[in-house]
C-alpha cells in the first residue's frame, strides 16, 4: 500500500514538472531605470523590440514610462527593430517599461534534408566577412574543418563538432560576452559564454561557405513566474537550401557540460539536443544585429551586437552589464 502511494505521489510530481517545463506562453516584462547624473540633458535608450515569426507569436505590447518620446525603429543594415525613447527634460529618474505576451513553439526540425538549390541571393549577406565576424582570416581553418566532408550538412556538422570541442563557457566573462571571435580563439583561449562561443561558429560556418547568423534572445529552461533578467542569451542558425534557417547552439552544449561537469567524449546527448532545433522556451529579440548604428545614432562606435538594453546620457553610454549605472529587471509571467 505504501509503495502504491509513493508511486502516486512520484506520478503526481512528475506530472506536475512536465507541466512546467512545457509551458510555453506568457508575459515578459522589462522595467527599466536610467542612471542620470544631476544636471543631465538627456537621456536615449534603444530596446530590441519582438516580432513574430514562425517559431513564436508576439503580442500584447504595451509601453510606458517618463520619457518625452517613443517610436519603433527597423534598421535595414542590421535587421534590428527596436524601440527608440527619449528623455529632454530631465526632472526625475528616466524609467521605461515594456511587456508583451509571446508563445514559443517548437523549433526542432526532426529531418535535416538539403534540396542541393543554390543559396538564395537574399540570404547570400549572411556569408560576409565583417569586423564582427572575420570569415576571411578563417578560411585555412575553415578548410582543414571541413575537409573530407562531402555534404552541406557534413560540413556544418563538422564545424558545430569543432566548435564545441575547441571552446568552454568561462563563468568569469560578464553577461553574454563580447562576440568578437579573434579575441575568444586568441585572447581567451576558446573562453567565453554564449555571444563568443557563438560567434566562433557564426565566423567558421561563413569561412566554409555555409550561411549562419547569430540569434539573441531569451532562454529559459524552465520557464516558471519570476525574475528573469539573466536569461538573455545568444545561439545561432545556418541556412539549409530547401529547409531554411536551421538553430544551433553550440554554447548551450558547453553551458551545460560545465553545469553538469560532462567531459566532451559523453556530451553526445547534448550535441544532439542542441542541433537543429529544440523545445525550449525562448524568445527572439534580434536575428543578426551586428555592428548596429541605430537612427537616430548612437554616440560612439557601432555595437558588436544588440541584445541588451543600450542607453546613453548626454552621449555617454551606460553600461549594461553593471546595474549601478543601468537598472533593468526582466520578469515573467507564466500563462
Amino acid at each position: 500500500m505504501k509503495a502504491r502511494l509513493l508511486a502516486a505521489v512520484l506520478f503526481i510530481f512528475l506530472l506536475a514538472s512536465t507541466t512546467v517545463c512545457m509551458a510555453k506562453s506568457g508575459t515578459i516584462t522589462y522595467d527599466i531605470k536610467l542612471n542620470a547624473a544631476k544636471g543631465a540633458k538627456q537621456a536615449r535608450l534603444w530596446l530590441p523590440y519582438p516580432i513574430s515569426d514562425r517559431h513564436q507569436t508576439i503580442s500584447d505590447v504595451h509601453v510606458s514610462g517618463n520619457y518625452n518620446s517613443w517610436a519603433v525603429y527597423h534598421d535595414p543594415a542590421s535587421g534590428a527593430t527596436y524601440i527608440y525613447a527619449k528623455w529632454t527634460d530631465i526632472g526625475s529618474r528616466p524609467s521605461m517599461m515594456m511587456s508583451f505576451h509571446a508563445v514559443s513553439k517548437d523549433r526542432r526540425i526532426a529531418n535535416l534534408k538539403n534540396s542541393g538549390k543554390p543559396i538564395p541571393e537574399t540570404v547570400k549577406k549572411y556569408l560576409a566577412s565583417t569586423k564582427w565576424l572575420p570569415a576571411n582570416d578563417y578560411r585555412k581553418l575553415a578548410a582543414q574543418i571541413v575537409k573530407g566532408k562531402k555534404t552541406y550538412l557534413a560540413r556544418v556538422q563538422a564545424v558545430y563538432d569543432w566548435v564545441i570541442a575547441h571552446t568552454f563557457r568561462d563563468r568569469s566573462v560578464k553577461g553574454c560576452g563580447l562576440g568578437l571571435t579573434t579575441r575568444t580563439l586568441t585572447e581567451l583561449k576558446g573562453g567565453g559564454k554564449c555571444a563568443d562561443i557563438s560567434s566562433v561558429f557564426v565566423t567558421i560556418a561563413r569561412a566554409a561557405g555555409i550561411p549562419a547568423r547569430d540569434v539573441f534572445g531569451l532562454r529559459l529552461f524552465e520557464p516558471k513566474s519570476g525574475n528573469i533578467s539573466t536569461a538573455f542569451h545568444c545561439w545561432t542558425q545556418f541556412y539549409l537550401p530547401g529547409t531554411g534557417w536551421v538553430m544551433a547552439d553550440p554554447a548551450d552544449v558547453r553551458k551545460m557540460m560545465l553545469d553538469h561537469n560532462i567531459k566532451l567524449k559523453n556530451a553526445g546527448k547534448w550535441e544532439k539536443f542542441f542541433w537543429g532545433g529544440d523545445d525550449l522556451f525562448r524568445v527572439v529579440l534580434e536575428k543578426n544585429a551586428r555592428g548596429v548604428v541605430f537612427n537616430p545614432p548612437q554616440k560612439g562606435a557601432p555595437l558588436s551586437y544588440f541584445m541588451y538594453p543600450f542607453a546613453q546620457v548626454d552621449g555617454k553610454s551606460l553600461d549594461y552589464f553593471s546595474p549601478k549605472d543601468f537598472s533593468y529587471t526582466v520578469t515573467f509571467k507564466a500563462d
